[in-house]
């Protein structure tokens, strides 16, 4: 099923996020994440909302799939989400997303957007990717 292809592409995402060294000296270090950690105390990159889609054809199966990666920043102020958030962009638009049994055919960057934690003053990124995938 089509809809299973979506760990394989948050492993090709996650993958491409820690290959690249001028994001990984943004974040301190190998910090991108499938689940929030707790007590972390820099800036990290986590997957967060997910929806797939059918995008089957007559002749082959896929999906369309919609994923938000968010940034999470402890310094206040806007800068460091926004050169994070900016950076994840510029690696995923447009990718080559390696899957092993799949292919991801399309991957385009569709919206970033910055939110205030009403609670304190830092900033946090949101990012949202939208990925076409055939399976193999």
């Amino acid at each position: 099923m089509a809809f299973s292809t979506e760990i394989k592409l948050r492993k090709a995402i996650r993958d491409s996020l820690l290959a690249d060294a001028l994001l990984l000296s943004k974040l301190g270090g190998a910090h991108v994440y499938e689940e929030a950690p707790r007590n972390q105390g820099g800036a990290y990159v986590v997957f967060t909302q997910s929806e797939a889609r059918d995008w089957s054809t007559m002749t082959e199966e896929g999906a369309e799939h919609l994923l938000t990666l968010e940034v999470w920043s402890q310094k206040t102020g806007a800068r460091e989400a926004l050169e994070i958030s900016g950076r994840v962009a510029d690696i995923l638009h447009e990718a080559s997303l390696p899957m092993t049994g799949a292919t991801c055919v399309h991957a385009r960057i569709i919206s970033i957007e910055t939110l205030r934690q009403s609670a304190n003053r830092f900033v946090r990124g949101r990012i949202r990717l939208r990925a076409l995938v055939e399976i193999s």
